[in-house]
């Protein structure tokens, strides 16, 4: 049942933080002109991440102005879909929109992806036509990671997009009930289903500061992401696994051939060790494969939470 809250606020804004000193001030002075324009009732819930700059000082002023301002504060840094989550279960609006700090997803578009939640769309989402103020590199494997995903998931994930999206309740409610610890949530809410539409944008260089995103933080992401919502990587080591027992059974094959029958059985030390290398190297990839499926079932059986609060303004119901 929803509470009497829920139902008096019209939009919810998740901002997850992780060492955005730089961006917050402006970032809120934005969001609030817009969501004063479309005559929304509204909440900026700023999620901090274990944020080792000003950033939870900054927050903390804003609340203190500002009632519409709350904030969860980690104990530590649990991650950014972590910090996501956390917003979306504590969020009270009837729509959710989920959006980064770094304000290279402009908080401009947010009226246009609202008139289609009007429209009954359930989930709208933002895809870059293109990314400015990203290094080569970056636009090569972000262009690379999306698309392997689709071909290898089950779920369509949609193309070159981020978390940057609005949400409505029955999206909110379904995504309160998956408890997977290593989140994915653009995938979990593809899953879903229900209405789902976009808007195109061009996405804006960082503000300022530092990304918090590493190539390793991005590189765990996309595993998650894969593990996810794919089981083909299982399938991919089980396939090399029959192809290498063909070859190893071929290769006996010709062993016991030049054996007896062409009576040539020297041993040769480079054949060896390019078959034992071969066959070494195949199952400690399917090893380390299936090891990422067990690690992740390892992490939901141990049940912990998924984030602790150390300080928060909000008063839970």
């Amino acid at each position: 049942m929803e509470t009497k809250d829920m139902v008096s606020i019209d939009m919810t804004v998740v901002l997850p933080i992780y060492n955005e000193e730089a961006n917050i001030n402006t970032l809120y002075d934005r969001l609030t002109i817009i969501l004063k324009k479309m005559q929304l009732t509204y909440e900026l819930l700023f999620v901090n991440d274990g944020s080792t700059d000003q950033s939870l000082k900054i927050i903390k002023s804003l609340a203190m102005h500002d009632t519409q301002v709350k904030y969860l504060d980690f104990s530590r840094n649990f991650g950014h879909q972590i910090a996501v989550t956390a917003g979306l279960n504590t969020a009270k609006g009837k729509t959710v929109t989920i959006i980064d700090a770094d304000l290279q997803d402009p908080p401009e578009l947010i009226p246009n992806m609202y008139e289609k939640i009007m429209e009954g769309w359930n989930v709208v989402y933002a895809r870059r036509r293109n990314r400015k103020g990203e290094g080569i590199l970056k636009k090569i494997t972000a262009k690379l990671f999306y698309r392997l995903l689709t071909k290898v998931t089950s779920v369509p994930i949609p193309l070159d997009t981020g978390d940057f999206r609005i949400i409505d309740k029955k999206i909110i409610q379904v995504l309160k009930n998956m408890p997977e610890q290593s989140k994915f949530l653009r995938g979990q809410i593809s899953w879903i289903g229900f209405k789902q539409t976009f808007v195109e944008y061009d996405r804006d260089p960082r503000y300022g500061g530092k990304t918090g995103y590493t190539y390793r933080k991005m590189i765990r992401f996309a595993l998650d992401g894969i593990t996810a919502f794919s089981n083909i990587p299982l399938k991919i080591a089980s396939l090399a696994g029959f192809i290498v027992s063909g070859i190893s059974f071929l290769l006996i094959l010709y062993s016991l051939y030049g054996r007896f029958i062409l009576k040539n059985y020297a041993p040769g030390w480079a054949s060896i060790m390019i078959s034992v290398l071969f066959l070494g190297g195949i199952q400690l990839i399917c090893l380390g494969i299936i090891g990422e499926y067990i690690s992740r079932m390892n992490i939901n059986i141990r049940n912990r939470p998924l984030y602790i609060v150390n300080e928060s303004n909000i008063e839970y119901s």
